[in-house]
Parts: structure tokens; sequence; C-alpha cells
């Protein structure tokens, strides 16, 4: 048998036995009718449906049944954190293991791009959409808009969408060729793209609004918060967010990295550090193991490589003469607060300690980028007292014509949160347009 010959037969193989472990995973799910996967999911996915689907090999059937909800199932199916929501949510978790959803809904979207499978597209309205960003949530939107027969176009101020999916997420959680075949398969509904379009730059907001009908603005909260503690502007005093967008990072060879926070955020940046080459990567989090946001899988990915944790401890005081030297340290107990939905970190006296630490990575949170905030105020755009755009119930600024949503209005931070806010504003933009 020539070599092409038994290429193909291997793949033939490889496919076979790839449908079986598939539709093994699949059958393992009870389909339960009160669907509390669903409901852990924050995009509320039909669940038990779409995996009826794969138990038949139906996968076409499946990917019409998802994309009811969701445009981002080869996304959403690996980088999701599911022991927090859907899986978390499986009735087979009780007793045993869940079901395995994100690989079934990996699995779905792989196979439609795959298998060039398509939605049906509306008749053109006549009504046209910008869409500000090309992340989760703007391109769930415009995909759900691109539906419904709206011409979409898309502002972007990098020369390749995916937003944080792209700037934010290391490939080694997601394979850029996996994000570009997604982003394709979105785009194929008839969006447009223009890249290079920074907003308040070369991209102004008054005159988008005279030649579309509505506008979205879906621009991301990637500016990395701080603590407000001494010493937080010494050299050495890191963003995780800014090192994951912009991927300028410092030589850390033979240095020690204490990186703050405790969710994914802080996870990509600690392995992102330790891979290229750091002495000692710390994840300092003032809470327990139990309580970090960050999912369980990529804690324990990170263990494997090395990089360490020291839970309940809060950092007060980055010391240095103009470069970051040591961190003061203090440990915390967990109390109960009324009011409060978990436990409150409050700090022990007394119990303070000093670290030799190189470089100290802020993840504990983000906001707007200053610099937005004041080009949109002057724009009329409010903003809350936390940094956030201001909406209305339907994703509305303070501008009717202008919608916001995802991280720039504190929607939860997470890929599933944004692009759920990405579909739901482009129900109301619908309605807004009297379609």
């Amino acid at each position: 048998m020539k070599k092409e010959e038994k290429d193909k037969v291997n793949l033939g193989v490889n496919m076979n036995n790839k449908i079986e472990e598939i539709r093994g995973k699949a059958n393992r799910c009870l389909n339960c009718k009160i669907k509390p996967c669903s409901k852990g999911c924050p995009l509320e996915n039909d669940i038990p449906s779409f995996i009826g689907e794969v138990k038949k090999q139906n996968y076409q059937k499946a990917y019409e049944i998802l994309t009811n909800t969701t445009f981002l199932p080869s996304i959403c199916g690996r980088i999701c954190p599911h022991m927090s929501q859907c899986m978390g949510s499986c009735i087979r978790g009780i007793k045993h293991e869940p079901v395995e959803i994100g690989k079934l809904e990996a699995f779905i979207g792989d196979w439609a791009i795959k298998e060039n499978y398509s939605v049906e597209i509306k008749k053109a309205n006549g009504k046209k959409i910008a869409v500000i960003g090309g992340g989760p949530s703007g391109l769930t939107c415009s995909a759900f808009l691109a539906r419904e027969g709206f011409e979409v176009t898309i502002f972007e101020k990098y020369q390749t969408l995916g937003g944080i999916l792209s700037h934010g997420i290391p490939e080694f959680r997601l394979e850029r060729e996996i994000l570009e075949k997604q982003i394709q398969k979105i785009l194929e509904l008839g969006i447009k793209v223009e890249y290079g379009k920074e907003l308040g730059k070369n991209l102004e907001l008054k005159e988008l609004e005279k030649n579309f009908d509505v506008i979205y603005l879906a621009l991301g909260a990637n500016s990395s918060s701080k603590m407000k503690i001494e010493g937080e502007n010494l050299e050495g005093v890191l963003g995780g967010n800014q090192l994951l967008e912009n991927n300028l990072h410092p030589d850390y060879t033979n240095k020690k990295v204490a990186v703050i926070g405790g969710g994914n955020v802080a996870m990509d940046t600690a392995r992102t550090i330790k891979k290229l080459g750091a002495k000692e990567v710390e994840v300092i989090y003032r809470r327990a193991r139990k309580q970090m946001p960050a999912e369980t899988k990529e804690i324990e990915e990170a263990e494997k490589e090395g990089i360490t944790f020291r839970f309940q401890t809060n950092i007060i005081k980055i010391l240095g003469n103009q470069k970051v030297e040591k961190i003061e340290c203090i440990q915390t107990q967990l109390v109960k607060k009324e009011g409060e939905l978990r436990e409150v970190p409050v700090n022990v006296p007394n119990s303070n300690y000093l670290l030799d630490i190189d470089y100290v990575v802020m993840a504990v949170g983000s906001h707007t980028k200053p610099e937005m905030v004041k080009y949109l105020e002057k724009e009329q755009i409010q903003f809350s007292q936390r940094g956030y755009i201001l909406v209305n119930e339907n994703y509305q600024t303070t501008k009717q014509n202008i919608f916001a949503g995802g991280d720039v209005i504190g929607s939860k931070a997470t890929v599933a949160w944004a692009a759920r806010a990405g579909r739901e504003a482009a129900k109301k933009i619908i309605k807004y347009c009297g379609m």
C-alpha cells in the first residue's frame, strides 16, 4: 500500500476512534428534564438537547441547537471554567465524574468548521450596525445581528480579531489555528471588518453615528487594576492584563516573580512567565485555594509546571530603591461578615514577613483604559464610579443609539459572560431597530 493510501486509512481509523470516544462521553448524559447544566452555563446553551443529537451522530442538528445561543463552541468548549459552570452543575457529578460537556461542545464546533455547516441568514433589512471591538462580546453580537439581516461592520484596533482570545489567552491554552477558524466561521455570515481602527485615534464616534443606525461598544476592560499600596510605582511592578495583551515581557532569567491574584489572568500570566524562563514564580492569593476563581485544571497545570502558591496571604507593601527588591506580606484569616456571600480575608496582626522578589505582577482585576474613559465622557457616554460604562436594562448607554456590553460594562470577566452580553445586546438592538 502506498504511503498516501496508508495515511488516508490511518486518518479514517483515528476519526472513527474519535467519534466513538465522543459518543461514549455523550451517552453518559442523563438528559435531565430540569437541565441543571444549562442553568450553570452563562450562555444557557441547551446542553441535553445538543448532546442528544451527538448520541445519534446528528452533528449538524447539534450545531444548529448550539447556534441558538452561541457562535463560539470551539472556543468555549476549550477555555470556559466548566467545573464552576455547566459541568459543576451536572447531576452525574454528584456521585461520579460529570459529563465532559466542554469536550462535546468543542467537538461539535470543530466538526461544523470541518464540514462547513452554515446557518440560515435572513434577507437584508437595510439597517447598519458598527461594532467597536472584535473580542468575544463584539464577535457574538455581530454574529446574531448578521444572521437577522443586519449589515454589520466590526472596527478592530489590531490587525487580528479575537480581543482577549488573541491578546490575553496564551496559545498553550487556545491554539491560534482553532481561534482563527472559529472567527472565520463567524465572518462567513457576511460581516465586514476594518482593521487598525482605534476609537479616539483614527476612528471617531461622531462620524460613525452619521453612517450607522446603531453602534455597539465592545471595548473590553484590559487595564490592570492596582492594589493602592506603597511601592506600586517602582520599576518591576507589572500589569498581568497588559503583559498578556501586548506580549512585551522583561528578561525573567534567574528572576523571582510574584503574581498577585487568583483568577485565570493570574494563572495565564504565571504560566507564561514560567515558560519564559523565570527561576521562581509564586502566586499569592489572599483567600483559600478552594475560593480561587481560576479554573481548577489551570491551577493544576500551573502546579505541574513548577509554580508555587501562597494562600491566605496579602501583599501590603512593595520595597526597593527605584526597582522592586522585596515585598511585605501578611497572613490572613477568613471570617464571615454580614452581607457578604463568601468569607472575607482579614489581616492577622503581627504576621508580617518579607520576601525577596524581582518582579511583581498585578492580576487583581481590570478596568477600562483611562484615556478611553476620558474620550467617551467627552462624547456624553457616562461611566460608573468603578470605571464601567453605564447602561440600562437594554444595554443602552446614555445615548440611545449607542449600546455597550462585555467587560466594559462590568460583566463577569469570562469569555462566556462577555459573549452572553453580546448576544443579549444584539436582541435589544434588533428590537430598537423595529425588527
